[in-house]
């Protein structure tokens, strides 16, 4: 039961990284943690490959395949291996017959799940923003560095 249990929360956890996924704009640390988590599960033999599908957006308009793998009563998809492309069967185009059920989660406890378990390690420190680089063309404006009222008089001297 704790196994079911455990899966249950897992694959809702990745469904709501997924789900943020989906529409932060600098979702690159989302998708590692949800491909870190499902990478465990094949690896534990608690997610099942299904088969392959055509991605829905073409990487420079060439059509590539994705896999579907099932966590659970969820379905993801991720990048196939090379012997996934041998192993499993192509399904052809994303249809809807594997719809997620959805779940309230919040990103904060969803990475609460999956941090430690695929034994990630986060710092708690804020990130610095690095400074940006200026162009070696960069000229700084003079406006708003004029003195007033003026001290020196062009026109009078």
């Amino acid at each position: 039961m704790r196994d079911n249990l455990s899966l249950k929360l897992i694959s809702q956890a990745i469904y709501t990284i997924n789900r943020h996924a989906k529409t932060a704009p600098e979702p690159q640390h989302l998708y590692f943690l949800k491909n870190e988590a499902i990478k465990k599960l094949l690896a534990e033999n608690r997610a099942k490959k299904i088969g392959l599908h055509y991605s829905k957006r073409p990487k420079l308009s060439h059509q590539h395949s994705i896999l579907l793998v099932q966590v659970g009563e969820y379905y993801f998809h991720i990048l196939p291996t090379r012997d996934d492309f041998k192993d499993l069967p192509h399904l052809g185009t994303i249809d809807n017959a594997h719809q997620n059920p959805h779940v309230q989660m919040s990103l904060n406890e969803a990475k609460k799940i999956i941090y430690p378990y695929i034994n990630y390690k986060t710092d708690n420190q804020p990130k610095m923003k690095q400074p940006r680089s200026r162009s070696p063309y960069y000229i700084p404006s003079s406006l708003g560095k004029m003195e007033w009222p003026p001290t020196k008089s062009r026109w009078h001297d």
